[in-house]
């Protein structure tokens, strides 16, 4: 089966969640994309509700079916976030970033009464760390901060090396924010909550890609069916 009939699974699983009249978090990425568009045919149908996109490019896509959308300062609180992960461990802690608005991710998720995360199988694994961590960085002062995130690399063992993100064009990749991010291969992550917390105290450091104890249901598409994982 291929990885998008998979998300798809997933994706409708999560809408099952969603009732009449929430204000919902909008995730971004590929598979977050396929429950956006889903949400837009129920609400092309008549199914109300009121949303905050994680990016501009999800925002776009949301306005383009007729989602309508609000922000954090109109709505102090959000019923419900959908989005998917790049990783997810046994215990629902995740890496996210590669669709680069993690930072946007991280505040609309934590605003949340519950962050719902939707992937397929290959996302499951039993440490974090395999898939590159992303960090969010300011542009000034980016040499010192690679400095510094270099030796918080060496600390916690990490495998590989710290890359500034590219676009496939071959520019430094800039998110929604006006950030850099620079992609961590640790290959294990033994200690995250002190790796963590040892990122955040970085200057430089915007925000980082380790999701900990923020989701609280994921819905896993396998071939074999949709697994439904609680923390």
């Amino acid at each position: 089966m291929m990885n998008d009939d998979l998300k798809r699974q997933a994706a409708a699983m999560a809408l099952t969640q969603v009732q009449p009249g929430m204000r919902l978090g909008l995730g971004t990425g590929s598979t977050a994309k396929i429950f956006v568009d889903l949400l837009g045919e129920k609400v092309a149908a008549g199914f109300d509700c009121i949303c905050v996109p994680t990016s501009e490019f999800t925002g776009r896509q949301a306005a383009s079916l007729g989602i309508k959308l609000s922000d954090l300062e109109t709505l102090d609180r959000l019923d419900l976030t959908v989005d998917g992960a790049d990783e997810i461990d046994p215990g629902l802690n995740l890496i996210k970033g590669a669709g680069g608005a993690l930072l946007r991710e991280k505040i609309v998720a934590a605003s949340s009464d519950a962050m719902v995360v939707i992937a397929d199988g290959s996302k499951l694994v039993e440490t974090l760390g395999k898939f590159p961590l992303p960090i969010e960085v300011n542009r000034f002062g980016l040499g010192a901060t690679q400095r510094s995130i270099s030796d918080i690399l060496t600390k916690h063992g990490a495998q590989g090396g710290l890359k500034l993100r590219q676009t496939p064009a071959g520019e430094t990749f800039v998110t929604d924010g006006g950030h850099f991010i620079l992609d961590a291969s640790f290959g294990r992550i033994s200690r995250p909550e002190a790796l963590s917390r040892d990122l955040l105290d970085v200057a430089g450091v915007v925000q980082h890609g380790l999701f900990l104890k923020m989701c609280k249901t994921a819905y896993v598409a396998t071939p074999d069916g949709v697994r439904t994982l609680s923390a």
